[in-house]
């Protein structure tokens, strides 16, 4: 793993999530965590994300038909994780029906 760009590769990845496929913000999340000690299994599911992209690049982001309306909807779970005692929350925004940002 030495001789592998790793922080390079996942760099590049992160610009791919910021401008066009927020779809993978938490797979690069996760790899990104590992940037100063990566292993072979992280390279692994980085070649996972590659294959990803490449077997979803004809999908895209539409719209519906319905009338132009933005709206947001959120959830929260006080202390749901039993783990850590912390509470999770989720959040939608759309706009004529497709999904801008979750």
């Amino acid at each position: 793993m030495m001789k592998v760009l790793y922080a390079s590769a996942v760099g590049s990845r992160m610009y791919a999530m910021v401008c066009t496929r927020s779809d993978i913000r938490y797979a690069v999340g996760v790899i990104s965590r590992f940037m100063r000690n990566p292993g072979t299994e992280h390279w692994a599911v980085f070649k996972w994300i590659l294959r990803y992209l490449k077997g979803t690049s004809s999908v895209c982001l539409r719209f519906g038909s319905r009338k132009p309306k933005l709206e947001g909807f959120t959830d929260l779970d006080m202390s749901a994780d039993v783990d850590s005692s912390r509470s999770t929350y989720g959040y939608v925004m759309t706009y004529a029906g497709g999904a801008l940002s979750w």
